[in-house]
Order: C-alpha cells, then structure tokens, then sequence
C-alpha cells in the first residue's frame, strides 16, 4: 500500500491542511491498496486563490498560445496510457482491455480535439456593426464522477483550459489515483502554475466547499441527479453558471425489421460496458411484441457470456445497491431470465449480468438508474407505443435505435426525448456533443460545444 501526500495546487504538490486520509480499496478483492488526503475547505480555498491569481494571465494568452500546451498534454496522457491503465484497474476493478482501449485511450483524443480547437475555434466574430467576443468564464470548479475517471476530468479540464479558464479538480473518492496521475501529466505538459489545480477529497466537505466557494464562476459535476440538484440550488444562490451531466435510463428501440440478434447483441454490450456503470447505457431494451420471447432469448444468452468477462462494481455499497434493485425487480413481477441477486463469487463487489423480461415500463428497474449490469426487456404494441415508453422517465440522456430501413431510425430518433441517440450501432463520436435533457443535466461536453460552456459572449458596437 502507498501512502500519498499532498495536494496539486499552484503548481506544485503541497502538504494537505488536514491529517484525515481515504482509503482506497480494490473491489476485485477488497485489499487498501492506497491512501490519499482528504481534503478540507482550506485546502479548497487554497486552490481556488490559486485559480483566481493564475487566471488573469492564463485568459489573457492568445488561443494559439493555449494550444500547444493542450496538445502537450495529449502527448503526455498517451505516452503514459498503460500507466494509467493499470491504475484505473486497481482503483475502479475494469478489465484491463477496458482500461486499455476505453479508460486510457479516449482522454487522449479528447485532448488532442480541444488541442485543435484552441486553434481554430473563432474566439472573435463580425456581426452587422458588432464585433463579438467568447471570453473565458473564469474559475471553474469541477466535481467529477468514479467510473470514468479520467475521461470525466478530461472532458472538463481540457475545453476549460482551452478557452482560458483556471480550473479545480475534486475527483471522485473512489478513484482518485487516476487524477494525480492527470495533475502529473499537466505538470509535464508545462501548464502554468495555478491553471490546472486538484484537491482529493470527500464530496460533502470538499466538493460542497468547491460548489459553494464564491470565487469559482462555474461549476460542472458528472453524477447523481440527487447531488446535481443540490450543487443546482447552490449555484442559483449565487447567480452561478452550471454545467451537470446526470442520471440515465435510455432506451434501446428495437423497431420491427432490424436485424434482431445485432440488435440484441450490442444492446447487451452496452449494458454490460464497465459493469453497467455507464449513465449512457442502454438499460432498457424495447422490443415488438412479436419478436419479444425471441429477443429475451437472444439477450439472456449473450448476457450469460459476461460472467466472467466483467469487472466487480467500484464498492460495497454499490453492489448492494444494485442487488437490492434486482430484488425489487423480482418483487414487482419482472422475470429473472439471467443472474439474479446472489454475488457470484464470495470476494470482491461482483454482481452478475441480470435480464429481465416481462417489465412493466412503471416497474422501479424500468424508472429508476440502476448503475450495475442489469438490462429490463420491454414489449410494445407499435411505434407509438415504443415512443411513448422511451420517453416515459424522468431522464433524457442517450439511447439507440435499430430498423431495416435508416430513414424510419432517424425520424424515431428525431422524436425521442434524449440527448445522443446511436443509430444501427453508430460508432461514438468524441467531437459529438454529449449531455441530457430533463433531469438528465444542464449543458453539453466534448467537441466544440463542450467548449462553449466554458466561454461567455461580449459584444462590442462601432
């Protein structure tokens, strides 16, 4: 086990205000395998006056100036992929492919496009008599989730420095070995002192004192509704821009004509993705009534080849979670056609891939975000019928839909209440803008719009 000390702030790894430290813990087999400070609110005010003194210079540079730090960073993050890699298995229990191809190598291009974007973007237009400016919007506080580490620091971290703000990172307290392995990677790029700052810690202590501290403009959090709406109060109180990318329950539609086993197949991929610890996942499974037995056989059968090739959830307390949920889904009448509650193995946090069949779209597990390898198959009369249930959660943030003919995906996809929706298994698009609607968050990551959030307009009349 290796104890680490200190906080990245200003430029360099400083002593935590604090003696209290977290734990973390291999949920494959339950071992400590590190320490790190917990941080306090001085050491969130530390950081963010570090912020603030480093912003006037840093927003001042000119874009083509921010880029090749930017661009830097990218290289750095994928000279040292298998580094983190492996951290991410021992922190978060992915596989090592996943932490390969998914967790380490996505941080790379999504550096690399606000690299070129910092380039490129037009920070100053011409309209009419006007002349208009995107300015940095200051200081942003960024409260990122556990289960992707890096790639949730990233999608913040690199579109705030491009467009000229000075940042502080609270990672998730379960994987926070991933994010210093980040606060080395800008130290190595040679972003300046104070840009780029990160404070470990608990969410209810340093999380709540970033959200609340009165020199931060922004703030962007990946996680729970729950928390986005308390971090939502906290910023109207004091006329704060947010960005809140939240919960999921998206609909995979599987519409009559589509090449059903495909369907079936990637959707229960997709589920099954990081142990199901993905707020995009597809969890809810929509199929015509007329092919509906035979899709709930195809769906239990590739759910049975996972058993093995899964990772453990990131804690105790979310595999408990998660079985509870498949204990309510039993409760309310849904059929067990694959795993169930009990742990497949006696150590580390394993939950075994679930199907359901005969859901209700009323039911918890076909409303609620379950956040674990569980998949509800749902039966529907028509289109309509498909539509109305797709839209029918409180949540809005991707989903997929399968035809024979793409023109009929595309105008379902066009009336579906949600932020991203893959069509056919369209590949994911790192430069598409990702986000929600409804209580599914507030604004918008990755590409160009993601860099927009971090950017306030000016305009200038002659």
């Amino acid at each position: 086990m290796k104890a680490y000390d200190g906080m990245y702030i200003d430029g360099a790894w400083r002593p935590a205000a604090g003696p209290d430290v977290i734990e973390v813990v291999d949920p494959a087999d339950g071992q400590v395998i590190a320490t790190v400070p917990a941080g306090t609110v001085e050491d969130v005010d530390a950081a963010v006056r570090a912020a603030r003194a480093a912003l006037p210079a840093w927003a001042a540079t000119e874009p083509a100036e921010r880029a090749p730090r930017l661009a830097a960073l990218r290289d750095v993050l994928a000279a040292r992929q298998e580094e983190i890699a492996r951290t991410v298995t021992a922190e978060l229990g992915a596989p090592l492919k996943l932490s390969q191809t998914v967790h380490a190598a996505v941080p790379v291009a999504v550096a690399g496009s606000y690299a070129e974007l910092a380039a490129t973007y037009p920070f100053e237009e011409r309209t009419g008599n006007s002349t208009v400016l995107h300015e940095p919007v200051g200081v942003v506080g960024a409260i990122t989730p556990w289960n992707y580490p890096l790639h949730q620091i990233v999608a913040k971290a690199a579109p705030a420095l491009a467009a000229g703000c000075t940042i502080v990172v609270k990672p998730a307290e379960d994987t926070p070995l991933v994010a210093r392995l980040f606060a080395e990677a800008v130290h190595e790029a040679g972003v300046p002192a104070g840009v780029f700052n990160l404070v470990t810690g608990l969410g209810p202590v340093a999380g709540q004192a970033l959200a609340e501290h009165p020199d931060v403009d922004l703030v962007s959090f990946t996680g729970s509704t729950a928390v986005g709406r308390r971090i939502g109060a906290v910023a109207a109180a004091a006329v704060k821009k947010v960005a809140l990318e939240l919960g999921g329950k998206s609909a995979n539609v599987i519409l009559p004509g589509a090449d059903l086993a495909r369907a079936v197949n990637v959707g229960v991929a997709n589920v099954m993705s990081n142990s199901g610890q993905t707020c995009s996942a597809w969890t809810r499974m929509l199929v015509h009534r007329d092919q509906y037995d035979e899709a709930v056989e195809l769906a239990a059968a590739a759910a049975a080849k996972y058993g093995d090739r899964i990772g453990p959830l990131v804690n105790a307390k979310q595999q408990e979670r998660v079985r509870g949920y498949i204990e309510k889904g039993v409760a309310e009448g849904a059929r067990l056609v694959a795993g169930g509650p009990d742990a497949p193995r006696e150590r580390g946090c394993f939950v075994s891939p679930t199907v359901f069949a005969d859901v209700t779209p009323d039911m918890t597990i076909a409303q609620e975000e379950i956040f674990g390898p569980v998949l509800s198959v749902l039966r529907y009369e028509d289109e309509e019928d498909a539509l109305r249930i797709a839209n029918g959660t409180v949540y809005g943030l991707a989903g997929a839909v399968w035809a024979a003919d793409e023109a009929q995906a595309t105008a379902f996809a066009r009336r579906m209440e949600t932020g991203q929706v893959d069509i056919n298994g369209g590949r994911f698009n790192p430069l598409a803008p990702f986000g929600g609607y409804k209580q599914s968050g507030v604004g918008r990551e990755l590409g160009v719009h993601g860099l927009t959030e971090y950017l306030q307009t000016k305009s200038l009349q002659f």
